[in-house]
């Protein structure tokens, strides 16, 4: 009966709680392991990040034959020039627009109140339910638009304190383009042979997914900030950076960011000319269409492989248990959890193909 399928999943599956159920017990003991994590967490996932940006400079630097340690310090040296344009030209305007939007909220919103009032008040065929809610709604809009606006300037000024608390960062990226290379050849002598083929196959195949995952992801969302900035430009739109870096920070969210991204946008060209929220549309499709049909198959390929569905049930639990932190790493965690379930599950069935051939 042991070699059962029904009966060894059944077992899995008891084991399986019971190891859930003796975690839960003794969660005490791995208290400190997790504040160690999250003290290191923001510096090396930060530095990951920038890490596997940075990479393809490094290596075409070094195939012009630039010893490693002077291109770590030209790539250091484009980042600093990057900061120093963003910080001299962008972030100024930037602020302005913003500063300029926030104040204009609350005439936003009576705006939009006298509008619905106005509707309401010339027209019959709606029955006295929708009239109700259609008045509450009305009544609360400017505490609905300001709640949203106060959720919008938490996320970013959680996003900012989080860049400018993100000191370790370059310690981190220096030592992982430095000495990145020679982490698997020093795990890979620890194991026997068979073992560090799987270990090395397993840790290639994370790599990649990590690294088409980030660099698609910060490519699609400069691309599209970029499409977008130039389309609210040419229609004239009100806070046209801002707006189009808000949805280069939301396109970093996949699948829900586009929709996320696009709201602010149309609040605004619907109170600056209704029609130009018709052509925010426009241009908001447009620019998926570009992204969709051209960035993204010959960014990310196929590496990922994750059905729409699941990136939808995953960003909504990551963002109900962990927040905006949660929306970001969601996807690529479940992504190298996939990376690593398919690399055992191929190895038990490689296994399995020789026991049987035997």
């Amino acid at each position: 009966m042991i070699h059962k399928r029904w009966f060894q999943v059944i077992v899995t599956a008891i084991l399986l709680s019971l190891f859930i159920l003796l975690l839960n017990k003794i969660q005490f003991f791995f208290e400190p392991i997790l504040i160690y994590i999250g003290a290191i967490a923001v510096p090396l996932v930060g530095g990951g990040i920038l890490f596997y940006i940075s990479r393809p400079i490094l290596h075409l630097l070094e195939r012009y034959r630039v010893p490693r340690i002077l291109g770590i310090l030209i790539i250091f040296l484009l980042f600093i020039f990057v900061g120093f344009l963003i910080t001299r030209f962008i972030a100024p305007i930037a602020q302005d627009q913003f500063t300029k939007l926030v104040n204009n909220i609350p005439d936003m919103a009576e705006m939009l109140t006298e509008t619905v009032t106005y509707w309401q008040q010339n027209q019959d065929i709606i029955p006295s339910q929708f009239n109700d809610t259609i008045e509450n709604v009305a009544q609360n809009m400017q505490t609905y638009i300001q709640d949203a606006s106060k959720i919008v300037i938490n996320v970013i000024s959680q996003l900012i304190g989080f860049i400018f608390a993100l000191v370790l960062i370059p310690f981190f990226l220096f030592f992982m383009l430095k000495d990145g290379d020679k982490l698997i050849p020093f795990i890979k002598q620890f194991l026997n042979d068979r073992a560090g083929k799987s270990f090395e196959k397993l840790a290639r195949s994370i790599d990649y997914t990590l690294n088409a995952f980030i660099l698609g992801q910060m490519t699609v969302s400069i691309v599209v900030g970029l499409l977008l900035l130039i389309g609210y430009m040419i229609i004239d739109l009100n806070y046209a950076l801002t707006l189009a870096l808000f949805a280069m920070v939301m396109n970093v969210i996949p699948f829900v960011g586009p929709f996320l991204a696009v709201i602010p946008a149309l609040l605004v060209g619907l109170f600056q000319d209704p029609m130009l929220a018709v052509w925010v549309v426009i241009i908001t499709i447009i620019a998926q269409q570009l992204e969709g049909n051209f960035v993204s198959p010959n960014v990310m390929g196929k590496a990922l492989s994750i059905h729409p569905l699941t990136i939808i049930t995953l960003i909504l639990a990551a963002g109900s248990l962990a927040g905006f932190l949660g929306l970001l790493f969601a996807i690529p965690t479940y992504a190298v959890l996939k990376a690593i379930i398919s690399h055992f599950y191929e190895e038990w069935l490689d296994r399995k193909a020789v026991s049987d051939s035997k």
